[in-house]
């Protein structure tokens, strides 16, 4: 277990201390934002309601609960009881390229990896195969943002890794679940 907490120490210090340009500097602390996706959600939320009608309220419930169960477990069953510390407080402050405040509680799982895979996953799992063109962007999307975490110097690796898991777990489940309660029509998403 040590070694593979030095690794990710190691893995963390590369992206966040090496891998790093004046571009992504700027992109990646508003990339993490819950509000820069602001006008994405609604969008979204507009596209489920112009197209499925009544099942998107079930739609939308099933999101919002998916994502409440990603942040409960996350945060209150799993940070609380493995009580790791954050890079920001476990390392010395300059071995860490602070780019956003620290942030209080753990670190591990990341709520941002856990929430946004659980939302990519849930759409993969209510739509299935009809959602073959978005299954990339969406795992691309739910990575990157889980990826500037590490960046801006929140988490490390191993704190994404299993936020990433915990997700993709509860949103997978919770999607196939209302698949089989709404029958969606088998039209292509794109």
């Amino acid at each position: 277990m040590h070694w593979l907490l030095q690794q990710d120490e190691l893995l963390f210090k590369l992206i966040n201390g090496q891998w790093h340009n004046s571009l992504f500097d700027l992109l990646m602390p508003l990339w993490r934002e819950k509000t820069f996706w602001i006008p994405a959600y609604l969008l979204f939320i507009g596209w489920l309601a112009l197209r499925y009608r009544m099942q998107a309220l079930w739609i939308a419930l099933g999101l919002i609960t998916t994502i409440a169960l990603s942040d409960t477990f996350s945060h209150r069953i799993i940070k609380k009881s493995i009580k790791r510390e954050r890079p920001c407080r476990q390392l010395a402050p300059e071995e860490v390229r602070q780019l956003v405040p620290c942030g209080a509680g753990y670190s591990f799982t990341s709520n941002h990896a856990a929430n946004h895979f659980a939302l990519a996953m849930f759409i993969l799992g209510l739509w299935g195969r009809k959602a073959r063109f978005w299954r990339w962007l969406l795992l691309l999307w739910a990575a990157s943002i889980s990826y500037a975490q590490i960046y801006v110097g929140l988490h490390f690796p191993l704190d994404i890794l299993g936020g990433a898991l915990l997700g993709s777990g509860i949103g997978y489940g919770m999607g196939r679940l209302l698949q089989r309660f709404l029958k969606l029509d088998e039209t292509p998403l794109a």
